[in-house]
């Protein structure tokens, strides 16, 4: 039971909802409960307060007492309310007074003694009221209000006491006990289709999510959230189809990099095998094995540099690859690299321009990770330019160190810049081919290993132009410099 967010959510918000309808329902209830006896007690006082004065100043009077009692029976009348009036001095009497049209209501009430009420009215000199001194003579509920008669000098000469009949009232709370009682149980049923359709609204998208998800365990990355409104759970939603776009193309890079190793592999393995076999049942002579185990020595050696650089990429990608930041000059490094190439310059008569600035231009970085970034894009420049074309490496100072690597060639079509970094990627495809053949990681790479800089790779190229990558790092000693070109 309230297993679920929904049964939760309901539970919760109608027990909050009832609470608060029978807070407010008995609130309600009481307080018009006090203003109805409140308004009754208060009337009942005045009537008492106009019967006292009317006793002073007309019945203790013998010529005027029975007009006082007239203007008492009125004043039953007008309730009808049953009137006594208790005296200490015997000569006055005891007088009850009662509406005619009411007798057998108040019939019962002469057997009850009340002197106790009007003595203590008469020694305590005060008012006060008192609730069903009739029962159980009289079966309906009564308020009676109980006052002292004192002379113009003070002398108390009795009390009066006034009861009134409250069935009525009584009738009028319960009424409004009623109406509060309804209006709370048509509240508490608007409150359940409320909350049950507001917990419905809010549980929807996660169910659907939770489905979604079960799909994904499945295999099925194309399933996908309806996403309604601009609420919390609506960009929650928004944000659950994003995970899926990216889980969506992550399984398909998954796909394509599993096929493109495949490839990879079993190429150059069926190549070395094939030759291997030949060699073995004397389709090959004797005299073509040195050009043969050199083909398959050169398969051997870029399946070692594609495993390598799958380790690399794998090792950077997972975090086991931490930066070893020192501060090294950019130029220099760029100067190095380019000379461990020149053998590939000068066989292809390659012209390098170096647009350095100048004096040493200090960064923060990994020099070795850096090392790698500047062979592979090196490396790929003098693989793809044109024969006695150029090849230009820049380093510029501003906010950041910018190092660029520009050759000329066939360029990069627009269409495949936005893939020039995934795995695989054959520069071949964009360029002109050339009898070698990388391994199609090592963009993959170099981008991952300025990510992990926390900078930033960026390439420009079209068709038939040239080509540049560039890239930022973080620089340590800021001077102003100039740039200069040189001719290498």
């Amino acid at each position: 039971m309230f297993k679920t967010l929904f049964s939760r959510m309901l539970v919760t918000y109608l027990a909050l909802v009832l609470g608060i309808l029978v807070f407010l329902g008995v609130t309600v209830s009481s307080v018009f409960r006090a203003q109805y006896v409140t308004e009754r007690e208060s009337e009942l006082e005045r009537e008492a307060a106009e019967i006292v004065d009317v006793v002073i100043h007309s019945y203790i009077k013998n010529e005027s007492r029975e007009t006082a009692k007239n203007q008492i029976r009125n004043s039953a009348r007008k309730y009808d309310a049953l009137i006594q009036l208790v005296f200490i001095d015997p000569s006055l009497g005891k007088v009850e007074f009662f509406e005619e049209q009411s007798r057998e209501k108040w019939e019962g009430c002469s057997l009850v003694d009340i002197s106790e009420y009007a003595e203590e009215a008469m020694i305590h000199g005060s008012v006060f009221v008192c609730r069903n001194i009739f029962k159980p003579h009289i079966q309906y509920s009564t308020i009676s209000v109980v006052s002292t008669i004192c002379d113009e000098w003070g002398n108390t000469l009795g009390a009066v006491l006034i009861h009134d009949d409250v069935t009525d009232m009584n009738a009028a709370i319960n009424d409004i006990y009623f109406d509060v009682g309804i209006i709370s149980l048509i509240a508490i049923l608007l409150a359940m289709l409320a909350v049950s359709y507001i917990t419905v609204i809010v549980t929807r998208p996660m169910s659907e999510m939770t489905a979604v998800v079960r799909r994904y365990t499945k295999g099925d990355f194309d399933a996908r959230v309806d996403v309604k409104g601009v609420d919390e759970v609506s960009r929650l939603g928004e944000n659950f189809n994003r995970m899926a776009n990216e889980l969506s193309r992550l399984e398909k890079t998954r796909k394509s990099f599993v096929a493109n190793v495949s490839h990879e592999l079993r190429s150059p393995l069926s190549s070395m095998r094939g030759f291997v076999e030949a060699m073995l049942d004397g389709t090959i002579e004797k005299e073509d094995y040195e050009k043969y185990l050199t083909i398959v020595l050169n398969e051997n050696k870029r399946m070692a540099e594609m495993v390598n650089d799958l380790l690399d990429l794998a090792r950077i990608e997972s975090g086991q690859s931490e930066l070893k930041r020192t501060v090294f000059d950019i130029n220099e490094l760029v100067i190095n690299t380019l000379l461990t190439f020149e053998p590939q310059i000068d066989r292809k008569r390659i012209e390098v321009r170096l647009e350095l600035c100048d004096g040493a231009l200090f960064v923060d970085a990994d020099e070795a990770r850096i090392t790698q970034v500047l062979h592979n894009l090196i490396h790929n420049a003098i693989k793809f330019s044109d024969e006695g074309g150029k090849l230009v490496a820049t380093t510029r100072a501003g906010d950041k160190a910018s190092v660029t690597v520009a050759n000329g060639g066939a360029g990069i079509s627009e269409e495949d810049l936005p893939f020039i970094f995934d795995r695989f990627y054959k520069a071949e495809k964009a360029h002109t081919p050339t009898s070698g053949s990388g391994t199609g990681l090592g963009l993959a790479i170099v981008k991952r290993i300025i990510d992990q800089h926390e900078e930033k790779i960026s390439v420009e190229s079209c068709l038939g132009g040239e080509t540049s990558f560039t890239f930022t790092l973080k620089l340590v000693h800021r001077q102003k410099r100039h740039q200069n070109a040189k001719k290498m």
